[in-house]
């Protein structure tokens, strides 16, 4: 389903023009080797290129021929590769190493280009029957660039002031050499596709997830008899024939993967997980709604009222109109979790639906992540990656969620199902380590128990701001606390420790043992406090001591203990409740 959804993805980018054809990729490129039609160097031309916002250059992306899956043996690409193979140097302290290189490169390229009559092809092998690589250090033209070049700078060919991939009789040469080695390929029917054709071998590299191999890492691949199917044994036969996918099939997707790992805007990290998303017909614009919405990614084209209004309507089931694109609710929208795995790619999930019906998901956790916020937090929205991180220590040195909790919470947000119960747990452990009920930690609290019905929390205490009426107990008590500190504060301006440093975990976890002693340390509170003061407090701690018709527990459940916290916060926010002008509260 992966794969398909991939080529699909792949052929509405072709029908865009948005994506190179088969048999080409995208590299990224520092430099030219500049030669002149009897292959002499030249010069060398920089390519780096400053990206939008960027501080530092970068290598150009450049349309080359399909890269081979590099492994630890030697194998070259065709007119793009690095010093190694096109001038047998490198930094790496093996020069008999890189000669190999450079004459497995000098082989491919008289295999491919021998019988090409073009200038360009002759130039370039007439570069490689001349370059002495035991030379090449001490070359003029390549002393400026040479202490970057050797660290591992992909180059290609530049001859009369064109790059030789673009050639029209190379590019024959390259497509004809493609054909030919296709033609010693088993054939079978493609998983993704259903056609007979040739089955591939080896699986495309995915380059560029977050501390994957630099060199790209496999979705697909099998290199061990334990993942072999019977009659499909041997390195020969067993890699590919396992899952048999269409040599057209594999490099569709895995252009589609790499174009979508590639594309920083549309790529965010929760936890060690690279989340891409796109759409079917690949309109990009879907990706930046879905991008601010879920995610909390910024695209200065998008305003905040576009944003709001695009995703009410389609969660509606209607149109949006987004800066001039118009977005379907009925397109299918897909969204893809990488996490590296040595030398492959795990799939943390793969989710799809159609774009309205993921906004309406999403219109609804944020619906449910409701509450009354302090003053300063002037966005109240909780982006998938902020929510996230209400669960992390801020002293750890990895400061990242559970890889497994993060990638249940995306599948509860975008499915409209359950929470983990793990993102209940992580949240009360920093509340219990920190003592504090932050924003973000009482807004999930509330969403959690709101969807998660299990945990049978009345919805009374479930409300965007403080329910004064409410009775539930361990509502009441998380309340009760939150006054009596107030109290402690009051008759102690510029206390250091309040009653919540010591006693806030045990009076949440086993009330029964310590609010008769909260109750008799308030009294003496009391009365340090002046005439008004001090029966608005009396008065304010009366009635919720009469909201009291039980017996304090010994100790309270988890639940319990979650709906203390998020009683404690409602009151905190009252208290700092403040007026405007109008008379209108505003918080």
């Amino acid at each position: 389903m992966i794969l398909k959804a991939l080529c699909d993805y792949y052929d509405a980018l072709a029908d865009r023009g948005d994506v190179v054809p088969p048999g080409w990729s995208e590299a990224k490129v520092s430099f030219a080797l500049d030669i002149d039609e009897h292959g002499t160097l030249r010069g060398v031309i920089p390519l780096k290129v400053l990206p939008d916002g960027g501080k530092r250059e970068a290598p150009q992306s450049v349309q080359v021929p399909e890269q081979v899956k590099k492994s630890s043996g030697i194998a070259s690409n065709f007119l793009c590769e690095n010093s190694s193979y096109f001038l047998g140097i490198d930094n790496k302290g093996k020069p008999e190493r890189s000669r190999q290189c450079f004459e497995a490169a000098k082989t491919l390229h008289h295999e491919i280009l021998d019988g090409t009559d073009c200038a360009a092809a002759r130039a370039v092998l007439a570069f490689f029957d001349g370059w002495q690589p035991e030379s090449a250090a001490d070359d003029p033209v390549l002393a400026p660039y040479l202490d970057e070049i050797v660290k591992g700078a992909n180059l290609i060919f530049s001859v009369g002031g064109a790059y030789a991939q673009d050639d029209p009789d190379i590019r024959a040469a390259w497509e004809d050499h493609r054909a030919s080695a296709s033609e010693g390929s088993a054939v079978g029917r493609c998983l993704v596709t259903g056609q007979l054709g040739p089955v591939a071998r080896l699986h495309p590299a995915i380059k560029g997830v977050r501390d994957a191999q630099s060199s790209g890492a496999s979705l697909v691949s099998f290199n061990a008899a334990a993942f072999e199917s019977y009659g499909h044994e041997g390195k020969e036969t067993g890699q590919g024939l396992n899952s048999p996918v269409s040599e057209e099939a594999a490099f569709k997707y895995g252009a589609a993967l790499n174009r979508l790992v590639g594309d920083r805007e549309h790529t965010q990290y929760i936890g060690d997980t690279a989340v891409i998303y796109w759409a079917e017909d690949a309109e990009p614009k879907y990706q930046d709604v879905f991008d601010c919405a879920v995610l909390g990614g910024r695209h200065d084209t998008i305003s905040e009222g576009t944003l709001q209004s695009a995703v009410r309507a389609l969660a509606s089931g209607s149109p949006a109109d987004v800066n001039g694109i118009p977005l379907d609710p009925k397109n299918n929208f897909y969204v893809l979790g990488l996490a590296p795995n040595a030398a492959r790619l795990s799939v943390r999930f793969f989710l799809q639906n159609t774009f309205g019906r993921m906004m309406t998901n999403v219109q609804a956790h944020y619906d449910r992540l409701l509450i009354v916020r302090p003053a300063y937090v002037e966005n109240g929205t909780l982006p998938l990656w902020r929510l996230l991180n209400e669960t992390v220590n801020p002293n750890s040195r990895d400061k990242k969620a559970s890889p497994s909790m993060a990638g249940a919470v995306v599948r509860a947000v975008l499915t409209d199902g359950p929470y983990p119960v793990s993102l209940l747990e992580q949240t009360m452990l920093r509340i219990r380590a920190e003592q504090n009920v932050t924003y973000g930690r009482a807004a999930i609290l509330k969403a959690f128990f709101l969807k998660n019905r299990e945990f049978k929390v009345p919805e009374e205490v479930l409300k965007v701001e403080l329910n004064e009426e409410s009775s539930h107990l361990s509502y009441v008590l998380g309340r009760l606390f939150a006054v009596l500190e107030r109290v402690q504060s009051a008759a102690n301006p510029g206390i250091n420790a309040t009653i919540k440093d010591k006693y806030f975990n045990s009076a949440c976890a086993t009330p029964a043992t310590i609010f008769p002693l909260l109750t008799k340390l308030s009294q003496s509170h009391l009365r340090k406090l002046d005439g008004g003061l001090k029966t608005y407090y009396e008065k304010m701690i009366g009635d919720l001591e009469g909201r009291i018709h039980e017996t304090l527990p010994a100790r309270m459940p988890l639940a319990d203990q979650g709906t203390f916290y998020l009683g404690y916060y409602h009151q905190v926010q009252k208290f700092f409740e403040k007026k405007d002008k109008g008379g209108n509260e505003n918080v």
